[in-house]
């Protein structure tokens, strides 16, 4: 995996000025773009998309720098006009082309990355693999921003606006793994872009024979293998650590890969004021 995200990085360089085939590097890799955007995220804390504009705006100030027509540097970073080419230099630097043209900065450079894996063997990762039928969520579901850390005030707001006996008629609706009440993160941007939406649903899991009650929202679950991490400790920063470290320690060493799907978290037990948590973070993987 490693090897792989720095193949992406030297492409990115080879090809700042051209369309970027992360689907071809990916299967050339053994892996899958979806997985491959997954880990870059991750790893280097920014969406592979931010990555390439910030490599790409800092490539390009040094043609600015220079005197070339801002036109034709436009063009050649994929720009149809100056004005489009200096919204987005802007964006990056924080100043217009023609000011750092004329005053030399400011500039703000992304250094090309390099990813090595550190194993420190100090943390153990209580984890097993789930091999599932098909079943179904089933719960009430929103659209909510993608937020990395602290907890989400839309996902709170839409727990909250549900009356607490709704809490337990889903809990008995459950009748499969992963038991008891669910977070659902859905149709999620594949870079795991923060602000991007996501379909949040809390509900639980039910098989597919089970009778839908109409007024709860539903999503379809394949056939397929699930890693389950479970963790404990302060709610919800325990759970987003282990998150984080299924990218930096457990992908890279174990033969499996993140496929499409949805990932589902299970509260096994929690202190009244949900300040601590027990819970199982399920995550949809195949064999790499």
């Amino acid at each position: 995996m490693i090897a792989a995200l720095n193949g992406l990085v030297d492409l990115i360089e080879d090809q700042l000025t051209d369309e970027i085939d992360v689907a071809g590097l990916a299967n050339s890799a053994g892996t899958t773009e979806y997985h491959l955007r997954r880990m870059f995220s991750s790893l280097a804390g920014m969406p592979l998309s931010e990555y390439i504009r910030r490599r790409r705006m800092s490539v390009a100030a040094a043609d600015i720098l220079g005197d070339g027509d801002l036109l034709g540097i436009a063009v050649r970073y994929g720009h149809g006009s100056a004005e489009a080419f200096g919204r987005a230099f802007r964006a990056v630097h924080g100043a217009g082309p023609g000011d750092v043209r004329r005053d030399g900065g400011p500039l703000r450079i992304q250094p090309q990355l390099r990813f090595r894996l550190t194993v420190e063997g100090n943390t153990t990762m209580d984890t097993r693999i789930a091999d599932r039928p098909a079943f179904r969520l089933i719960g009430h579901a929103a659209r909510v921003p993608l937020i990395h850390e602290g907890v989400n005030p839309h996902i709170q707001a839409h727990i909250a606006a549900m009356p607490a006996a709704e809490h337990g008629r889903l809990k008995e609706l459950s009748n499969t793994e992963p038991a008891g009440l669910l977070q659902v993160s859905a149709e999620v941007d594949p870079d795991y872009t923060e602000g991007s939406e996501l379909t949040y649903l809390h509900g639980v899991a039910v098989s597919n024979a089970t009778p839908v009650p109409a007024d709860l929202d539903e999503i379809e679950v394949g056939a397929g293998s699930w890693a389950v991490f479970r963790t404990a400790g302060p709610y919800p920063a325990a759970l987003q650590s282990t998150w984080a470290a299924t990218a930096t320690d457990w992908f890279p060493s174990h033969p499996w890969r993140l496929r499409p799907g949805p990932s589902m978290v299970a509260v096994l037990d929690r202190a009244p004021d949900f300040s601590t948590a027990t819970c199982e973070l399920w995550l949809p993987v195949e064999r790499a």
